[in-house]
This record gives C-alpha cells, sequence and structure tokens, in this order.
C-alpha cells in the first residue's frame, strides 16, 4: 500500500496543481521510486490510495499492475489503509509513504525478512537521527533491546511497515491514524521495530528534494 492522498500542504506552490507523489526527485516523480522499492521486492500486488488531484496519479499510473482506492474524503493513513483492505487481500499488508527516500537496501525486503508473527502486531522501519535528511524536530519512538517500541525518544519513524491489519476493523472513526492502531499494540506489548542500516531523506517540503537527490548522488 502506497499512500498518495494527501494535499502535500509542506510543498506549498509545488502541490498547488500537481499532487506531491508526482514531483519529481532525481528525475522521477516519488511515487516512481516507491513503486521501484515495491517491484524490487517482487510484491504481487499493490494497491495507491488517491484524493488530492487523484485523476493525475490515476494517468500516470495507467497501464501498470497497480489497484488504485480513491477517497472521495481523506480518510487518514487508518482510515485509507482499511478501505483498501478488499484490494490488498488477506495477510499482514506492507505500507510505504512515498514522500521519503531510502539510500541502501530495499526497505520492504528488510521488513519481510524481519517479520514475526508470532510476536509482532506490525513492525515499523525506523532510524536513527544521525541517518536522517530533511527532517526536524524530535524522535518518534524508544527502541528497546528485544526490538519493542514505546512513544518518545530519539528514533524516527521511516514510513515503510509491516502490519496484521485485523485490528483495523475496531476502530470506529471513518478517518484516523494508524497511531489509533499503533497505541493499541504498544499497550499490547506487540509494536516492533527495526533499525534501517543505510540513509533515508524526508521529502515533505521543497529543500528536501534538493537533499534527497544529494543523499541518492552519494550511493
Amino acid at each position: 500500500m502506497i499512500f498518495a492522498a494527501g494535499f502535500g500542504t509542506r510543498m506549498g506552490a509545488l502541490t498547488a496543481q500537481r499532487p506531491k507523489p508526482l514531483i519529481e526527485v532525481a528525475g522521477r516523480p516519488l511515487i516512481d521510486h516507491a513503486l521501484d522499492w515495491a517491484d524490487d521486492a517482487g510484491l504481487g500486488r499493490v494497491v495507491v490510495n488517491t484524493h488530492y488531484l487523484g485523476d493525475q496519479i490515476a494517468d500516470h499510473l495507467r497501464g501498470r499492475d497497480v489497484a488504485i482506492s480513491h477517497e472521495p474524503a481523506i480518510l487518514e493513513t487508518g482510515g485509507g489503509l482499511r478501505q483498501a483492505l478488499p484490494l490488498l487481500g488477506d495477510g499482514p499488508v506492507m505500507t510505504l509513504n512515498p514522500d521519503t527516500l531510502w539510500a541502501g537496501p530495499n526497505p520492504l525486503t528488510l521488513l519481510r525478512a524481519a517479520w514475526d508473527p508470532a510476536r509482532m502486531d506490525a513492525l515499523l522501519l525506523c532510524l536513527e537521527p544521525v541517518s536522517t535528511r530533511g527532517r526536524s524536530g524530535p524522535g518518534d519512538f524508544t527502541l528497546s533491546s528485544d526490538g519493542l517500541l514505546t512513544r518518545g525518544g530519539p528514533v524516527v519513524y521511516g514510513g515503510a511497515h509491516i502490519l496484521k491489519p485485523e485490528g483495523l476493523h475496531g476502530i470506529a472513526e471513518d478517518a484516523f491514524s494508524l497511531n489509533v492502531l499503533w497505541n493499541r499494540m504498544i499497550a499490547a506489548g506487540r509494536l516492533h521495530g527495526l533499525v534501517y542500516p543505510g540513509a533515508w531523506c524526508d521529502v515533505g517540503r521543497p529543500e528536501g528534494i534538493a537533499l534527497a537527490e544529494e543523499m541518492l548522488a552519494d550511493v
């Protein structure tokens, strides 16, 4: 599942007439970089959710083996993922934010290799602050020695994870963040993290474009 429904307001004028996933970095739209990871990981089914200027994304994806889950209203990450479940099929689901770029091993391949459903309800790919670019502010989580995540601390969530989607059905709201589900997993001791061994860049703001291109050129 690639999240592509947002308004991209932090990009300012760059998203006035095009959706953020179609902004180019290193000569290619952000969503194409995300699809490269999915293709390289050999995933058999890929879904992209859309809302803001979704027709442009649909046109860009025409002819590719990608399903589109269009949202008439913004459902946020949790609601958007729940709406897309009939297209995704049964079993664990991977999600990827297209406005983050990775320099190193395939993030989806790493998640799949480390996934242990006996211990985990979700596994988030995270980074130490020194490995991030384009991001300001505090971290998101603390990662314990046994791989459990708790709120607060220096570790940064990178925008890629794998989860069991069943818990989405127990949330009453139509629009909600995945943070709601993650908090329940934290309380149950079932939210785990994995540290990414490469570099990562947040491309949520205009200045992130040059930072990401510099990072990719260093690979």
